[in-house]
């Protein structure tokens, strides 16, 4: 769960976003003037703010403004119906993560939300005995993790970090590509400059041009001019339209021969990093993907594991969450017992980092006397699910996350055992209850040697 802003005008649009963002299971404030948008901002730190761009007493963008510069944990996306590309790519230099116009449906503007608070990123060093980090985390940039695969990652920062070859991570959406490229870029002698950030599957193609090149009509700004000396991140590159692949090449290729010949202009010296949430080299199987592009931007290819390879890690995790929602709240931290915890271990987190830190805020919001249970945990952790059998319910716990091939297989197994359990033994009789044949049977209880054993007796 967490705490959402709407400041629009329109008592219509607002109540429409106000219940689309209940619906997710989020705390939502809505206000329609742009004074009480700010005192709610101060107020609140929301994790996310949605404004409207004309609210009648103020402009949006000046919210925006303020909200960059008091509020930067704050992620925040611009509605309005008098879209233009000269407004969105100022809203997006002023911070915001999105831009969406009216009209829009309901399904966007849920999946702009949820792609909104995936890309919040935690502070770096948070205070508390619960919660410590290593010192090359800390000298890395806070990044969480003690297992081996995060450990590598961590090595490979330190010894690229003022490198300015192209880097690309990989890795499953939620799997934390962006804290690893904030890590890279806060390692690296540029941390006093600006990190930007660049999701390119959320603007359509001409402000994802005008962001990247500039405009027709002479706008020379862009997201690399507003980085200079720092860092800039292209999330989900994979999805950038063909033509503009074509121009990137273009342009890393200038900047790199300019770096070489020591005439690289100031408003072109950024590192660059790259993201995809789809392995690139398919991409360019498929012929979606540039292959000049993919080998410029992959110099220095690092892969992000998923949360569910990285077991070890979900507990430190959860407790960083826990810290922090505790600080922001004004709470003690709650206490995980220890059947929650393994409940959080069992589950594969199809979402990752993101969707462990929503189950985290979840369980706080729900624990009594200061300590969680698997009660307090969304039900697809806890993989409990009612199901309604001749109008009784059942209570099921199913592996929600599991491959359904491999879910299968195991329950079939299950199934065999205890029908040879129920006729003694007998694996004909079995065969025969179960309308498989002896054959089927083995195969599917992984039984192949022993049947060659028993055949040739």
């Amino acid at each position: 769960m967490a705490k959402i802003l709407l400041i629009d005008d329109e008592a219509s649009i607002l109540k429409l976003m106000s219940k689309s963002c209940t619906q997710q299971g989020h705390d939502v404030t809505a206000v329609q003037t742009g004074r009480e948008g700010l005192q709610a901002l101060d107020l609140l730190k929301p994790d996310l703010m949605i404004v409207d761009l004309m609210i009648g007493d103020m402009n949006g963008l000046d919210i925006i403004r303020h909200s960059n510069e008091s509020h930067p944990d704050t992620q925040v996306i611009m509605v309005t119906g008098h879209g233009s590309i000269e407004t969105a790519v100022e809203a997006m230099r002023l911070g915001a993560f999105d831009y969406l116009t009216k009209p829009f449906e309901l399904a966007d503007l849920q999946r702009t939300v949820e792609l909104g608070l995936q890309q919040r990123t935690p502070p770096a060093n948070f205070p508390g005995e619960a919660f410590q980090l290593s010192a090359i985390a800390q000298a890395s940039g806070g990044m969480i993790g003690n297992s081996a695969k995060i450990q590598e990652i961590l090595k490979i920062i330190d010894k690229i970090a003022d490198n300015d070859s192209p880097v690309l991570l990989e890795g499953e959406f939620g799997s934390g590509k962006q804290m690893v490229a904030r890590s890279i870029h806060n390692a690296s002698r540029r941390n006093h400059a600006p990190f930007k950030v660049l999701q390119c599957s959320a603007l359509p193609e001409d402000l994802l041009e005008a962001e990247l090149f500039g405009t027709a009509g002479g706008r020379t700004e862009t997201i690399f001019s507003r980085a200079a000396g720092g860092t800039v991140l292209l999330e989900e590159i994979h999805m950038l339209p063909v033509r503009l692949q074509s121009k990137l090449e273009t342009y890393l290729e200038e900047v790199n021969t300019r770096r070489i010949m020591g005439e690289l202009p100031v408003k072109m010296d950024v590192r660059f990093i790259a993201s995809s949430a789809k392995p690139l080299q398919e991409c360019v199987e498929a012929g979606t993907f540039r292959e000049d592009l993919f080998y410029k931007i992959s110099i220095i290819p690092i892969e992000v594991p998923p949360l569910r390879s990285r077991v070890e890690d979900i507990e430190l995790l959860a407790d960083y969450f826990l810290n922090k929602y505790a600080e922001r709240t004004g709470t003690k931290v709650p206490e995980v017992d220890k059947y929650a915890r393994r409940l959080l271990e069992g589950y594969s987190w199809p979402g990752n980092v993101g969707e462990l830190q929503n189950a985290m805020e979840r369980a706080c919001a729900f624990a009594e006397a200061g300590r969680i249970r698997p009660v307090d945990l969304p039900p697809k952790v806890t993989q409990k699910v009612e199901i309604t059998d001749d109008d009784e319910k059942t209570t099921h716990h199913l592996p929600i996350g599991v491959g359904l091939s491999d879910y299968v297989k195991k329950q079939e197994k299950l199934f065999i055992r205890e029908t040879l359990k129920y006729n003694g033994g007998s694996r004909e009789k079995t065969a025969s209850m179960l309308g498989v044949s002896i054959a089927t049977l083995y195969r599917k209880m992984g039984l192949k040697l022993e049947k060659e054993k028993i055949t040739s007796r």
